[in-house]
């Protein structure tokens, strides 16, 4: 049952300059953000609620599209239009607990998974995830009914459907401005299997490098092979090269878009890189995880293209569709491809047929590139909402689906716990360090959440940080 126009107390004033469809909308934003309009709550029709408030449909029609597109609302076919759940709405004025009422104790942060978070009510604004509830679904039930039409293989390639390696070859081209052949290519079941291969073939019993703050994962999948870990130090542009460790037979970098602070490597230091991995003999391995988001200039070439033969490109479509899919790609010289594949026969190391196939359809039919274009689109909208609130506090926003807050030590720890009480989980940038680091902040994460919920996480944030 909907509410009634008049259960929904707006008052418009005519006499204002602001446009009456704004107003109509800031109203039902205030009454679905206070928690009166509760999510799965179903709205009066655009032509009632018009009716109820003496204004033509057009205002209504308007306001409820762009709460439409905020994430507000939501349209069950043939149903009408129902408050979308974004979270524990913020209590109204004289709904606040008293002092010694009970709290439901949350549990740590740190232990949470995504799943956890959303059930125990916490706007999760943690880097490292995509917005996967948005997609062409015509073409994700096409490309799987495709894939299902493919009897299963009984002697897989190992380096990957041949079909698929060369649609890959030219969405790289296309994508990131690298000439690639499918026999260039191993097909993976995503980034962290690719950089294991990787570190057993041609790390084990050696030392790797990985940026110091850096990708904890990397470490850990790296020490797995038996390579010593050596940390390497970062700067807001990237790896530091003067300061790389001596004896490093590889080093594990994130150039387009430095993880977790969010910097680019210029072309000069990019061009120094190089220059010490042909001197010293060191092998690079270019994680490229969300290098095709970019919003001050065209994505940036993978540094791939400027050597290929010291540099191993890692990608995924993690980021650019969804984790679940499983699968990703190494890009390497025909030789250490070859290499890579014979080591995948020996270790019975596999990636999903019907995976490759699926995708295959997908690239083929130009379903993913119209996703990414939506996507970029999507996120640069998100990206703003986090500028507009904290553009004075932030770095690393001209790329990817993170932002980095700087801030001392006391005051990232202080921050991020009175977010969390508040209910916005955030990241501290102690899980991506392993020494004594005079680095400290937050890191905002904005890939997998609704654009409400950005500019919600963002206002409480700002407000912190201006306390």
């Amino acid at each position: 049952m909907s509410r009634r126009p008049a259960d929904l107390h707006l008052l418009l004033d005519r006499a204002s300059t602001e446009p009456l469809n704004v107003q109509v909308s800031r109203g039902l934003r205030e009454l679905m953000r206070t928690g009166v309009l509760a999510p799965g709550e179903r709205l009066p029709s655009s032509r009632a609620l018009a009716a109820g408030l003496a204004v033509s449909r057009t205002v209504v029609t308007e306001a409820y599209q762009q709460l439409y597109a905020e994430g507000w609302l939501e349209g069950r076919h043939g149903s009408g239009t129902f408050v979308a759940d974004v979270g524990h709405p913020e209590p109204a004025p004289g709904s606040m607990p008293d002092a010694g009422a009970a709290v439901p104790e949350r549990p740590e942060p740190a232990f949470l998974s995504r799943t956890e978070a959303r059930a125990a009510g916490l706007l999760d604004l943690r880097p490292g995830a995509p917005w996967v509830r948005d997609r062409d679904f015509a073409a994700w039930k096409r490309a799987w009914r495709r894939a299902a039409d493919h009897p299963p293989d009984d002697d897989p390639d190992p380096r990957g459907l041949p079909w698929l390696r060369e649609l890959l070859a030219g969405h790289l081209r296309r994508a990131r401005g690298i000439a690639v052949r499918p026999e260039n290519l191993v097909i993976t079941r995503g980034t962290g299997n690719g950089l294991d291969l990787v570190a057993a073939l041609l790390a084990a019993g050696g030392r790797a490098g990985v940026e110091e703050p850096g990708y904890g994962r990397a470490r850990s999948i790296l020490r797995a092979r038996g390579a010593e870990v050596v940390p390497c130090p970062v700067d807001r542009e990237g790896v530091l090269v003067e300061g790389l460790p001596d004896g490093l037979r590889l080093l594990y970098t994130t150039p387009a878009h430095q993880y977790p602070l969010g910097g680019r490597l210029s072309i000069s230091r990019r061009e120094r890189l190089l220059a010490w991995a042909r001197a010293t003999g060191a092998r690079i391995v270019e994680d490229d995880y969300d290098a095709e988001f970019r919003y001050d200039v065209a994505p940036l070439p993978a540094l791939y293209g400027l050597d290929p033969e010291r540099v191993i490109l890692l990608g995924t479509l993690a980021k650019t569709l969804t984790p679940d899919l499983g699968i990703g790609w190494i890009v390497a010289s025909p030789e250490l491809a070859s290499r890579l594949a014979e080591l995948r026969r020996v270790l019975v190391d596999r990636t999903s047929g019907p995976v490759q196939y699926a995708t295959a359809v997908l690239l083929e039919n130009g379903d993913l590139d119209r996703h990414l274009r939506r996507m970029r689109l999507e996120y640069a909208r998100r990206r703003a909402t986090v500028v507009e609130h904290l553009g004075e506090w932030i770095t690393g926003d001209t790329a990817g689906l993170h932002v980095m807050i700087p801030l001392d030590a006391a005051r990232t720890d202080r921050v991020r716990a009175e977010a969390e009480a508040r209910g916005v989980l955030l990241e501290d940038l102690t899980r991506y360090t392993e020494v004594s680091s005079s680095v400290h902040g937050l890191m905002l994460g904005y890939g997998s959440a609704s654009p409400a919920e950005v500019r919600r996480g963002c206002e409480v944030l700002a407000e912190l940080l201006r306390e």
